[in-house]
């Protein structure tokens, strides 16, 4: 991001098309957190979110999986696609877990998320730290240009202390940008897009927007589909302030479509058909 202000995520706040996504997030939020479902039976919420949130986000690293399969399946030790669920659920069980380390260190909670997605697939030495120099990247959805060893160890610090300095920015707009620059560095050998995906839950949750973690944006990303989702990020790599405000826009849809999702899990629930 390129802005001589002291609070640069509060400035992306201000861009033209970002207020607006703001509050039609915040409105979409409240509405689900008032559903009378939600008084008695959050957890049962909170629960099936985790497992569509998963489903969505692991869709997108190109495991396309039916809901049921991810309910019903037990190992996720066999083919590519089944390991690459086994990540997604793994992490969005994570997610929770690591509120208080974030605060503290983000950068902590970033290898601790590579770790639990790696799972033991990937080398013993190239788990839960950036990349080094030549070493290779597995993330075919995203073919933009990757930034070399450096500069993302530059970047991921910059990161970290945007988040350590605290902002009067939105959640909708720190948690984008956490999402689109980690996706832009890819800064470990894989699993960088279910980071990517985790690292926007958690702040999500922890900016308390969505405390109970029942609006899986997961979702959203998963349901406006990969072409969209590759094209909201090259707003997001040009830097501009519309490619900015677009790749906003997009997580805040993405947000508002796991709203739409669990509110109607509420309504399954209320009606008792789940």
């Amino acid at each position: 991001m390129s802005t001589t202000s002291s609070d640069p995520l509060a400035t992306l706040g201000t861009l033209p098309g970002v207020t607006d996504a703001v509050d039609s997030v915040r409105k979409a939020v409240d509405r689900v957190y008032g559903h009378r479902v939600m008084r008695r039976r959050s957890v049962e919420v909170t629960s099936e979110a985790a497992l569509r949130g998963a489903r969505g986000s692991a869709a997108l690293s190109g495991a396309d999986w039916n809901l049921e399969e991810v309910r019903r399946r037990t190992d996720f030790t066999g083919d590519s696609e089944a390991r690459v669920v086994g990540a997604a659920l793994r992490l969005t069980a994570e997610a929770g877990q690591l509120l208080s380390i974030w605060r503290q260190s983000p950068l902590r909670v970033l290898a601790r998320l590579h770790l639990v997605a790696a799972g033991g697939a990937a080398p013993e030495d190239a788990v839960g730290r950036p990349r080094l120099a030549g070493e290779p990247v597995d993330e075919p959805l995203i073919e933009a240009p990757l930034p070399d060893a450096d500069e993302v160890a530059g970047r991921l610090e910059g990161l970290s202390g945007l988040i350590l300095s605290g902002s009067g920015a939105p959640a909708l707009v720190t948690a984008a940008v956490v999402h689109g620059e980690l996706l832009a560095l890819r800064p470990f050998g894989g699993y960088n897009g279910l980071v990517a995906r985790t690292a926007e839950r958690i702040v999500l949750i922890g900016s308390g927007l969505d405390p109970k973690s029942i609006c899986p944006a997961e979702v959203g990303h998963a349901e406006q589909g990969r072409a969209a989702y590759v094209a909201a990020l090259e707003g997001y790599l040009s830097g501009t302030p519309e490619g900015m405000a677009a790749w906003i826009a997009h997580c805040g849809r993405a947000v508002e479509l796991g709203v739409r999702e669990s509110t109607a899990v509420c309504e399954a629930l209320q009606r008792g058909a789940a």
